[in-house]
């Protein structure tokens, strides 16, 4: 990733195609691979609440409590994003950021040190591959690198939570 490359890789919700998220080319190269369009914002990953002020000019005090009380993955759509690529952010400006606790998610966070891509393996349009047995040849194809961890794990992931915070406090669920 240091490098510009895209891997798949399981996440603390579904596998996920991660690149570095403040790397354009990078970026670019997951849309295409997704054939998804490049205004439709995708979410990234930190291992740290510590780490949100370095990529949002603003957490509201609603996101700090929204954390601190979820007991499952919860990506919060921020306004005013900086610090990361361009093509990453919604059209407004936002991003969607979640703080993972997964062990092996929150550790590659962690070593990179920097915040990680994280959109489901699938071509846009497509269903979201629950484990790593559903992820298409062509999505495994196009990337640089597949971790070799919990591929034979069956379990049906569920995608996080979205909600986004809006000015005075006001949020909408988005999922």
């Amino acid at each position: 990733m240091q490098a510009g490359g895209i891997i798949l890789y399981p996440t603390d919700t579904i596998w996920g195609i991660g690149c570095d998220a403040t790397n354009e080319e990078a970026v670019r190269r997951v849309y295409e691979l997704k054939r998804r369009i490049d205004n439709k914002a995708v979410l990234v990953l930190t291992d740290s609440t510590a780490k949100l002020n370095m990529y949002v000019s603003e957490v509201p005090d609603i996101a700090w409590d929204l954390i601190e009380v979820t007991d499952t993955p919860l990506t919060i759509i921020y306004s005013q994003a900086k610090n990361l690529a361009s093509n990453l952010l919604g059209e407004d400006g936002s991003i969607g950021i979640r703080v993972t606790n997964e062990e092996f998610s929150r550790k590659l966070c962690e070593r990179f040190r920097k915040p990680i891509v994280s959109t489901s393996a699938n071509i846009s349009g497509e269903p979201s591959p629950a484990n790593f047995q559903e992820i298409s040849e062509e999505i495994k194809k196009g990337v640089d690198y597949i971790v070799n961890y919990r591929q034979e794990d069956m379990s049906k992931a569920k995608p996080s939570h979205i909600i986004k915070l809006g000015n005075g406090g006001v949020f909408q669920i988005i999922r």
